[in-house]
């Protein structure tokens, strides 16, 4: 989240695009019922109306992966009506840029594509520089190849009719919609936009978020009061288990991973160190070696010194990846099914469950020569070798399951959805041989460390690894350690000296000469001299009384609660909404007041987002892989065909279709469209939830929830079961018919959706067909997210025996 939870309560419009808040995220609902008693409007965007619908004030379906199609049709509206906000969108985004002459667009396909790699030149998509190196800039944003120019004309396709001709939704619903958001442009007003994975589940999930991040822009959103793009996690430290660098491409604190040709330090620091010509960008990222040194003094010590690169020989590079794919989740699960892959740690995960394709992952974990599940209870990927159909002794693989506990049985810090990160204190001892995450990955470490002191192919890396926890692991040395200490007296720069051993205060005082650590520099500040601030629980707001509570907990980055937030003051430093500021210039006082500014350095020219090598928000984005804007591609299953132009989706996905089990549908066969989504009595996989009797018993079946008017037509009633089916197989489940699906009517015709929620398996109390036997083996082509949002399926009533 560029904002967090209590700030919702400061929107003056919010919009739920892609997520189910009221089900999904019952607690953090709380502040959105909080906005609407202040009088704010809720706008919720989804193909099913549900618990988040039902307390909207405006409620719009759309076509599952036209989320698009949907946003640059307001984008259009808001460029039309005028209805941008035009000192911010002049001053603090890339909006007076001007673009060379390799970019192009036709018929759904930017400049520079290749076909045979399914990629693009993204060189030909560069900005027109001028005799500085800097981009040439038209402040009147009226050069035909500005990038407000070409914003404009790339989304004057986008007209009302053809939104709700490719989404479904009623113009009146839409048109609503558009006026009542894009009212947010005003500056005493703002508009919040909430998604979760209803948005991100797609072939195009990255593009569906940078279309919301272009609006918010363009209305002035980002770094205020009650506006940002909020991303709603799934879990309570999702967001605090991404800033580890749990992801395959980042290390912690969201560093670049090394690359084959990072042959040493020097090399790989020039490639991920940005650089800038613009004299109005801070281009924070500058600091890159002194993370990156800090980050390899935390992890080797003494090992790592200026002349052995600071052990950067150490780090693993990437190369192509799985059969030339990558080391994404889809990559890696058919590497698991070709052999690639010989042994597995699953930790808190049931991929088994809740995977893309989850048939072909179970028939690579057949593959395994071993395994290792660390989870709460043996769930359906700790069982796959005795699921149904198949026999035990025919699976090699050696499973080992290591019981952990649950989050009351272990102390330790969670990072929620708004980057707090908040500490919690054992309630209760762990039951029997249960342990914590953190006192099994420590005794794994130990016990490798032991062994590659004996023997071992490059064994420095693990030999040399500083790892000192305490004899049981100490949660309080890895958040000191994340923080990071000094390990030299270092000179500051008012005269005094810091000793050996003092905690840093802030990255700003990270050193690239080794005389500093952090294991993750985004959380220094979080545990400094002044003790573990995630403990704190101070409720006292700001004096601006926006609801910051600056002492409540920590947030990353510096305690910063709203990031960009000097882009809710203008050039002076005054706030464009005097009455919600987060910020502000106090001249008399030389120094900013409200929240922690991103960047202390006085008003005048230094552009706000100071992450950015720009320095100003990105309306155009060459760095995309896919397009520099968005344009609305179908789902790789798909009931029609892309009304916008020739190329039906997202050129750059993607598709797998190596083995058997990768198989497409066409809506001949497979007519309906298939979401799958979550219910608040069961959580994720239903590897907890359904091994809870009382959450068990409350929906204790697996269901298809299907519109009445399709269920009319197949004559299915609720409590009938049914078989859903898509190229991929086929599922039993019983049948729940309500009025929360509708048709949609698309191009002409009326094209039906369903849902399936996703927590049921063949292990548990309950048991269920496994929804996720029905999805596709495809990916976005930024992240490699699989698409599980939306596919094509077909559903038939059971006939009796």
């Amino acid at each position: 989240m560029t904002n967090h939870w209590v700030d919702m309560i400061n929107a003056d419009v919010v919009m739920i695009m892609g997520g189910n808040p009221a089900e999904d995220h019952p607690i953090a609902m709380n502040w959105l019922t909080r906005t609407k008693e202040r009088g704010a409007y809720i706008v919720h965007v989804d193909p099913r109306f549900n618990r988040t619908s039902s307390v909207a004030d405006v409620f719009a379906k759309l076509r599952s992966g036209t989320d698009i199609a949907f946003v640059g049709g307001m984008i259009k509206y808001a460029i039309d009506n005028n209805r941008i906000q035009q000192e911010y969108v002049r001053e603090y985004t890339n909006a007076s840029w001007i673009v060379g002459d390799g970019y192009g667009f036709a018929d759904g396909l930017f400049a520079g594509f290749d076909p045979a790699k399914k990629s693009y030149d993204r060189a030909r998509w560069a900005f027109a520089l001028d005799g500085q190196g800097q981009p040439r800039r038209d402040p009147t944003l009226k050069h035909p190849r500005s990038v407000f120019q070409l914003l404009k004309a790339h989304f004057s396709r986008y007209d009302v009719d053809t939104v709700c001709r490719i989404t479904g939704t009623p113009k009146e619903a839409y048109l609503r919609v558009c006026d009542l958001y894009t009212s947010t442009y005003a500056p005493d007003r703002a508009g919040t936009w909430l998604y979760a994975m209803g948005t991100a589940q797609h072939s195009h999930g990255t593009q569906n978020v940078r279309s919301y991040a272009i609006l918010q822009l363009l209305l002035g959103n980002i770094g205020v009061a009650g506006g940002g793009v909020n991303a709603m996690r799934g879990e309570s430290n999702v967001q605090g288990s991404t800033d580890q660098g749990l992801n395959n491409d980042i290390l912690p604190g969201y560093l670049k991973t090394p690359v084959e040709a990072d042959t040493d330090l020097a090399t790989y620091l020039k490639r991920v160190t940005p650089v800038t010509a613009n004299a109005q960008s801070v281009n924070w990222l500058q600091n890159m070696p002194k993370y990156v040194v800090s980050l390899l003094k935390a992890w080797w010590g003494e090992h790592a010194r200026a002349d052995n690169d600071f052990a950067f020989s150490y780090l693993p590079r990437q190369g192509q990846g799985f059969q030339g794919e990558g080391y994404a989740f889809l990559a890696l699960t058919h590497a698991m099914l070709a052999g690639d892959v010989k042994g597995l740690f699953c930790v808190g995960q049931n991929p088994a469950v809740g995977g893309a394709n989850a048939r072909l992952i179970r028939a690579g974990l057949d593959k395994l020569d071993w395994m290792v599940v660390v989870d709460l209870f043996e769930h359906e990927t700790a069982g796959f070798w005795k699921r149904p159909d198949v026999d035990p002794t025919k699976i090699p693989t050696e499973v080992f399951v290591l019981p952990a506990t649950s989050a009351v049985e272990k102390e330790g810090s969670i990072v929620n959805s708004g980057r707090w990160a908040q500490w919690r204190y054992r309630a209760v001892k762990p039951i029997a041989a249960c342990r914590p995450d953190l006192e099994i990955i420590d005794g794994l470490a130990k016990a490798m460390k032991r062994a590659y002191e004996k023997d071992g192919v490059f064994p420095e890396p693990i030999r040399h690894l500083a790892w000192d926890y305490g004899h049981a692991a100490d949660p309080h040395k890895v958040a000191r350690e994340l923080n990071g200490r000094y390990l030299a007296d270092v000179a500051q720069p008012d005269g005094t000296r810091v000793a050996p051993g003092t905690q840093v205060a802030g990255f700003a005082q990270l050193r690239d000469d080794g005389s500093t650590m952090s294991g993750n520099w985004i959380y220094c500040g979080g545990y400094t001299e002044e003790g573990n601030l995630a403990a704190r629980r101070d409720a006292t707001d700001a004096p601006n009384g926006i609801g910051l509570y600056p002492k409540w907990a920590w947030v990353w980055p510096m305690n910063r609660r709203i990031l960009y937030n000097r882009a809710s003051v203008n050039r002076k430093g005054e706030p464009f909404n005097p009455r919600k500021w987060v910020i502000r210039w106090n001249a008399e006082k030389k120094a900013w007041e409200g929240d922690v500014p991103d960047g202390a350095m006085p008003p005048g020219a230094m552009n706000p987002f100071i992450m950015l090598a720009s320095g100003v928000g990105q309306l155009y984005a060459p760095e995309m892989v896919d397009g520099p804007f968005p344009e609305h591609y179908e789902p790789v299953e798909s009931p029609v065909r892309n009304p916008l132009s020739k190329t039906q989706s997202s050129p750059c996905a993607q598709v797998w279709q190596s083995t058997e089990f990768d198989k497409y549908g066409t809506a001949e066969v497979f007519p309906i469209v298939a979401t799958t989504y979550r219910v608040s009595e069961h959580w994720q996989t239903g590897a907890m939830s359904r091994n809870m009797p009382w959450l068990a018993g409350l929906v204790p079946s697996a269901f298809v929830e299907i519109g009445t008017a399709l269920a009319a037509r197949e004559g299915i009633k609720s409590g009938d079961r049914v078989i859903v089916s898509s190229a991929r197989g086929s599922i039993e489940v019983y049948a729940l018919v309500t009025e929360r699906f509708q048709p949609f009517f698309v191009d002409g015709r009326l094209i039906d959706e369903i849902g399936l929620p996703w927590h049921w398996g063949y292990a548990g109390i309950v048991s269920g067909d496994i929804a996720n036997d029905l999805t596709a083996s495809v990916g976005d082509p930024n992240t490699q997210i699989p698409e599980t949002k939306v596919f094509l399926c077909n559903l038939r009533k059971k006939t009796p025996a």
